[in-house]
């Protein structure tokens, strides 16, 4: 079993978004995929109940109880765990990057996500994680100063994940609906997306230190 956890000490981030996304597509690639909701706003939890296909389960449990909870799910036969975490330095996210083999780091491309990616990245050097960052919500192509800096900001910390999540209509459409991105439009440009980060995630966990960053 895998566990990836979404990690980032600055709200709004998309954190939740990419974990139901990302979930998703794990699913339909034939991982057998449970969502763990750390986030007090439960936006993952309320996106499961808009879901008519019951293939995920989304629960929320208490950072005392996550290693036994996970015990439990291996067992069960769960082969990949996305935890959502929330959006500050708290017992939760701590405790979510403890038992995590990968954490994503995700990061809109502008200071203040900056800004915040460099303290979780200190936090997860400090307990020697392995991690990623990700960045999100971009704004179209021929938009890319913006993005530039950030992806230069990004791979100065190292670790910057491929593919660049832009900024699009259906990621807000897919949560609202309690689908992923795949699910709403399987052939979109978001689905490509959250496809090929799937792949590029599994491929990371799949060579251990390599060629994610090992935090020294």
């Amino acid at each position: 079993m895998r566990i990836i956890a979404l990690v980032t000490q600055k709200g709004g981030s998309g954190k939740s978004t990419i974990a139901s996304s990302l979930a998703v597509a794990a699913a339909e690639a034939g991982e057998k995929v449970i969502v763990v909701d750390m986030d007090p706003q439960a936006s993952l939890t309320r996106w499961s109940r808009a879901r008519k296909d019951t293939n995920i389960g989304v629960t929320a449990i208490a950072p005392g109880k996550l290693p036994n909870a996970l015990t439990a799910m291996e067992k069960a036969g769960i082969t990949l765990v996305v935890i959502d975490t929330p959006g500050t330095d708290s017992i939760a996210s701590a405790s979510a990057m403890k038992v995590a083999d990968l954490c994503i780091i995700p990061a809109r491309p502008n200071a203040f996500d900056l800004w915040a990616s460099e303290t979780t990245r200190k936090q997860l050097r400090s307990l020697r994680k392995e991690y990623a960052f990700l960045l999100n919500q971009c704004p179209p192509a021929q938009q890319s100063a913006r993005v530039e800096q950030g992806v230069e900001a990004l791979e100065a910390m190292g670790g910057l994940l491929n593919p660049l999540i832009r900024s699009r209509v259906d990621y807000q459409e897919a949560t609202r609906l309690g689908l992923g991105v795949t699910e709403l439009h399987a052939s979109g440009e978001a689905a490509e997306e959250i496809r090929k980060l799937w792949s590029s995630l599994k491929r990371r966990m799949n060579k251990g230190k390599a060629p994610v960053r090992k935090a020294a």
